[in-house]
């Protein structure tokens, strides 16, 4: 029965707007421990302390919820409409990765999960499998290796970015977990499929990977965008381009992407005024300005204080003079990581 629960659970799934679903074990993973040890104690995790305080739960998914029998993985595509490296060019304007312009999708993905989850609870409860069935779902905001979990379960393999890709859908894809009581048949494990391609090392531009499969989160741009606190280091600013909230480069540049499939969900398309923004206009936002922008989207979390920091960085990588009002404007701004990238863009424009 639990075989025939899962093949209907597949097709629920994929009716709902899912591109791909694959199950595993809880205790499929048990070399992501270790891993994700080295990798705190080597201090790679930066400021993400939360990484080292919830270590035991994120490196075993079995202790998260010892009641859990599988782990349902599901693929949600966002692939962008074009080519995101292009707005790097366009040095008046911000670049914001691509999975950010649209609407939050911790909001719009648990939606769905959770849809998805009721109705495995009330097909397993018909079908007899199981007598009081539970699930709980999560989505990029708990404890839980989701990379890993999902190459265990077989629905792609961590690339030398160390993001996961799929053969069928490329690399632009969220991934979400339901993790239940039920004991659904598992999946075979996928492997790896990168071959001698480095595409995504080669083109990072702060060179965050000191090894293929591996990464320094201290100098990849999506942290230093959006997870790190306070100026970032001096030698890093001018790296970071026209980037003000997390880098697409690795994913832009995977060949695994002409299998990318197109998001089937409007609420995560892309937004007109995100897609690439004026630095002044973004300079000039006040708190509440910054909120009433960034409503419903997931840059709203990182505050007004870290965004505008971020603006001027890019205010002082885009070489316009024009710009230069822009940055002394802000140079006695209360925030002192504000203030400080102030002024480090007005020393960056001021001999243009």
């Amino acid at each position: 029965m639990s075989a025939e629960l899962k093949a209907k659970l597949i097709d629920r799934a994929l009716a709902e707007g899912f591109a791909a679903v694959r199950v595993t074990r809880p205790d499929a993973i048990p070399e992501a421990k270790p891993r994700l040890e080295r990798f705190v104690a080597e201090g790679r995790h930066g400021q993400m302390g939360w990484m080292e305080e919830r270590i035991g739960w994120r490196g075993d998914p079995a202790a998260l919820w010892r009641e859990a029998r599988s782990v349902v993985m599901l693929a949600e595509p966002y692939t962008p409409e074009t080519d995101p490296l292009e707005v790097l060019e366009r040095r008046g304007r911000g670049a914001i990765s691509v999975y950010a312009q649209g609407q939050d999708y911790h909001d719009v993905v648990k939606k769905r999960l959770k849809r998805l989850g009721r109705w495995l609870l009330e097909e397993a409860r018909r079908d007899a499998v199981a007598e009081d069935p539970a699930i709980k779902v999560f989505v990029d905001t708990a404890p839980v290796m989701e990379k890993p979990l999902a190459q265990a379960a077989g629905l792609g393999w961590q690339g030398k970015h160390t993001n996961l890709l799929s053969r069928e859908l490329g690399n632009w894809f969220f991934l979400g977990s339901i993790f239940t009581t039920l004991d659904l048949p598992s999946d075979e494990p996928e492997r790896e499929h990168c071959g001698s391609c480095t595409a995504c090392l080669d083109i990072c531009p702060t060179e965050a990977f000191p090894a293929p499969f591996q990464l320094d989160a201290r100098r990849c741009i999506s942290y230093l965008t959006i997870e790190h606190k306070g100026p970032v280091a001096e030698d890093l600013r001018g790296k970071l381009g026209n980037r003000i909230y997390g880098c697409d480069d690795c994913l832009a540049v995977c060949p695994w992407n002409k299998f990318a499939k197109a998001g089937r969900d409007a609420k995560l398309a892309a937004r007109e005024d995100l897609l690439a923004p004026d630095l002044a206009y973004l300079a000039g936002l006040d708190d509440a300005a910054f909120r009433a922008q960034f409503s419903g989207s997931t840059i709203k979390r990182i505050g007004r204080d870290r965004f505008v920091r971020n603006v001027l960085y890019a205010i002082g990588n885009s070489g316009l003079a024009r710009f230069l009002p822009v940055a002394q404007s802000l140079t006695e701004d209360p925030d002192p990581a504000v203030s400080d990238a102030a002024r480090w863009a007005v020393g960056q424009l001021h001999d243009l």
